[in-house]
């Protein structure tokens, strides 16, 4: 890594004393390095190399947007996650509140509705209307997947007089927000553009921690204590719960590592097999398992397995991320029809969470973090940063490059601590 891929887009000098007081304010210089080994840090310093670091977010002594001439807009856009509204809350919140911004506009249907051929109209947000949203799943502004025209998005922010836009979603959202921030600066408009990472998989780059992953973790849970009671209630008795992960495992990993009686775990970035003689191979291993033990408990992440479908036409959705086939239901599928052909009782009791653990509220400490989240992508955008991502590395909050962030996917490392300590607590 290099130092200036860490570089934030700022849209000028910020001269505008801050309105908050009682408050410690973030210098400039503030930073919190990418690699926190003692070793790699003292080889940058003999080399005379600059440290790679991330600017550490918070709020600033001096603005660049003059909050009284602020006129504020928030989009949700891509799947639902838990705290989705937690967010619109605080960010609303934090906008009006904290620095006195008199207009927030909520942007219907994600990025749709900075399109006027889609005739949605926005919403103007405030204390009233934002006040107790927390405690519903989903999101008040509507979402949706698909690119708008940047060129079509900017001139509805310049004809609302819109200065700071905050965008909600994944990689994808945070794609079409350096788009508009593109556009936005090759015309020479003073738009902040901040991305705010909701990804439920927590699978985006240079970002320890997206806002959602702890609730759908906890629900998980939940679900596996189910799993596990309705395994052990039926002679050869196995628990198969699905849960979100298209190219990332890490909700199966944590919700196995703090549910220890999930047998299996199985994620996009190990390969197994179904029933063939080598060390991965799921069905001989299973039936082993039932002959001894009589009951299994299987977490899945739902982009594991992909490669075992034949002949399957790859599909996309509108935002373009590949589809996964049910690897669940075809699991289940393979499950019964190996313990038929070997004359083997088998009872497969199967929950689908896909849905059901993104849909829900913010839990406990995630409410928590959503919020924080929120008040720094504000702090950000009013000190005129843009084109970044608000992220969380460490014990800090920091501003990401949305190139940096959007560089690669997260994936779990075979090798690392996490997988490590799921390996020792499963069995396959």
């Amino acid at each position: 890594m290099k130092a200036e891929d860490f570089r934030i887009s700022k849209l000028g000098k910020a001269t505008i004393a801050s309105p908050i007081r009682q408050i410690e304010f973030i210098s400039d210089e503030a930073a919190v390095a990418y690699d926190s080994d003692p070793h790699l840090l003292a080889q940058y310093l003999r080399r005379g190399v600059e440290i790679p670091a991330f600017e550490q977010a918070g709020p600033r002594a001096k603005i660049y947007h003059d909050p009284a001439w602020t006129k504020a807009a928030i989009l949700t856009a891509g799947g639902l996650c838990p705290g989705l509204n937690d967010v619109i809350k605080f960010l609303t919140r934090t906008l009006r509140i904290q620095y006195g911004v008199p207009l927030v506009y909520g942007i219907r249907y994600g990025y749709r509705g900075l399109n006027p051929d889609h005739k949605l109209q926005p919403i103007l947000l405030d204390d009233a209307n934002t006040d107790d949203i927390h405690e519903s799943g989903g999101t008040i502004l509507g979402s949706s997947r698909g690119a708008e025209d940047p060129v079509v998005m900017v001139d509805t922010l310049a004809r609302m007089n819109i200065n700071v836009l905050f965008c909600i979603g994944g990689d994808g959202t945070a794609r079409g927000a350096h788009d508009i921030a593109q556009e936005a600066a090759r015309r020479g408009l003073s738009i902040s553009v901040i991305a705010i990472p909701k990804t439920i998989d927590n699978d985006i780059a240079f970002i320890d921690k997206s806002f959602g992953f702890e609730t759908a973790v906890y629900m998980a849970g939940m679900f596996a204590t189910g799993a596990h009671s309705e395994a052990k209630g039926a002679y050869n008795g196995i628990g198969l719960i699905k849960v979100m992960g298209r190219d990332s495992g890490f909700i199966a990993a944590y919700a196995t590592l703090a549910n220890s009686y999930v047998n299996y775990c199985l994620v996009p970035e190990e390969k197994f097999t179904l029933d063939d003689d080598g060390p991965h191979a799921l069905l001989p291993h299973l039936a082993a398992r039932m002959e001894e033990k009589h009951h299994a408990v299987i977490m899945v992440a739902e982009g594991a397995g992909q490669e075992l479908f034949e002949n399957a036409a790859a599909q996309r959705d509108a935002s373009g991320n590949l589809l996964n086939k049910d690897i669940g239901l075809l699991l289940k599928e393979k499950i019964n029809d190996y313990f038929k052909a070997r004359s083997l009782e088998v009872n497969v009791k199967y929950f689908d969470l896909a849905y059901t653990i993104r849909s829900v509220p913010a839990h406990g400490a995630d409410a928590v973090f959503c919020a924080m989240l929120a008040q720094n992508a504000v702090h950000a955008a009013m000190a005129g940063r843009s084109d970044m991502v608000i992220g969380h590395w460490g014990t800090h909050f920091t501003h990401v490059p949305i190139a940096l962030a959007t560089r690669e996917r997260k994936k779990i490392k075979l090798d690392s601590p996490l997988w490590t300590s799921v390996k020792a607590t499963t069995i396959f």
